[in-house]
């Protein structure tokens, strides 16, 4: 037979546990739902999803979590450009990746394979806005890895070009 001091500690431990697992799940980050159709679908190892084991993105999900800006010149335009999209740094943080790689994948199945250090280092962005504008499909959108070109001489070169993919519609995190 139980003491009533043990019957005690052990009801207090009782409400100690389900008290921290409340506030874990009070703390943990939620993605809600898109609204409108989503135009991007996260999976691999990440730990905040809102739809069978991914996260999925409408633009304004994306919008939500930061707005960042590049003027860089790239190979596929003339002169400077002005791009605005979600810092990867902030998106990878935002969902929980765990990986150290990111494949991109784009709307016509290219993909390219991504270090997720990268996304910090260099400040890369998932880019929405081409000179304030959205990016439509037929013009590389709706989303498009951008590097700050100008912002290091190292990244001049076909690698970091390649890792710029156009049209991206998934990520999965490795």
């Amino acid at each position: 037979m139980l003491t009533v001091k043990l019957k005690r500690n052990i009801v207090s431990l009782v409400f100690l546990l389900v008290g921290a697992m409340g506030a874990t799940a009070a703390g943990a980050q939620s993605l809600g739902t898109p609204t409108e159709k989503p135009i991007l679908t996260v999976s691999g190892k990440i730990s905040t999803t809102n739809k069978d084991n991914t996260a999925q993105f409408d633009r304004a999900m994306l919008e939500a979590i930061g707005m960042e800006t590049i003027e860089t010149t790239t190979p596929w335009y003339t002169g400077a450009v002005k791009f605005e999209g979600v810092s990867l740094d902030k998106l990878m943080k935002h969902i929980g990746a765990s990986g150290e790689r990111a494949v991109f994948v784009a709307l016509n199945d290219y993909s390219s394979e991504i270090p997720v250090e990268d996304f910090a280092k260099h400040n890369v962005i998932l880019a929405l806005k081409r000179n304030g504008e959205y990016m439509p499909v037929r013009d590389k959108g709706p989303l498009f890895v951008i590097y700050p070109f100008d912002s290091k001489p190292e990244l001049k070169n076909q690698t970091f070009y390649g890792r710029s993919v156009w049209q991206v519609a998934k990520i999965v995190v490795k």
